[in-house]
């Protein structure tokens, strides 16, 4: 089923499920973008995109035209975009700021994380904040203010708290399913074409019982 958020005659705002890839990709599994064409019965243009593992909010655009606006938006600090993360180990301060330089390994086709630029990493920053706490997890709120590859995994990664499973950023084991504890919580903007503020939020899997312990 296609959880749809809001609908409006230049986007579609869907809630993707962990382990649903954003687009096509090497598997030739069903993705997002398929199914949301399926549903309009016409071509859909992706404007932000989430990691297989992770679930949240996407947006697509349905033409060309609002797909530029958007992505232009989406390139801009005019986005707010709010993400909700499962930890095993506690960051050290409740709430800061972490700001490194990341790089795409080539071959690990992962984020590298550096504390300064000299081998050529982009400067990647986030907000965080400890939500909630319970015996082995913590619930932390990502706010990003840089768009990195793999940000929020790697840069939780290198203050010793990657994310509940996921193991190609250091947590110890796997999930069940493969998702990784990374849901894209909330996306607020100023609407592009009518000048409207809007915010939506999308909840985690009811289905999965640390969302469902952890979630406030």
């Amino acid at each position: 089923m296609l959880e749809i958020l809001h609908e409006d005659a230049n986007c579609i705002i869907i809630n993707k499920p962990a382990g649903l890839p954003t687009q096509p990709d090497k598997t030739n599994d069903r993705s997002a973008l398929d199914m949301v064409i399926k549903y309009l019965g016409r071509q859909a243009f992706i404007v932000n995109r989430l990691d297989r593992p992770a679930s949240g909010i996407l947006l697509l655009a349905k033409t060309s035209n609002s797909a530029g606006k958007f992505s232009k938006l989406f390139q801009s600090d005019k986005v707010d975009k709010r993400y909700w993360v499962i930890v095993k180990n506690k960051p050290e301060k409740e709430n800061g700021q972490l700001e490194h330089y990341l790089k795409k390994g080539s071959k690990s086709k992962k984020s590298l994380v550096f504390e300064d630029d000299k081998k050529g990493g982009k400067k990647a920053i986030l907000n965080y904040e400890l939500l909630k706490s319970l015996e082995h997890y913590h619930l932390l709120e990502i706010q990003l203010q840089t768009g990195r590859f793999h940000q929020i995994r790697s840069q939780l990664a290198a203050i010793g708290s990657p994310i509940k499973g996921d193991v190609k950023y250091g947590a110890r084991r796997s999930n069940p399913d493969r998702s990784i504890h990374l849901h894209a919580r909330k996306l607020s903007f100023v609407h592009p074409f009518n000048n409207e503020k809007v915010s939506f939020e999308a909840a985690p899997s009811n289905d999965d019982p640390i969302w469902k312990a952890i979630s406030v």
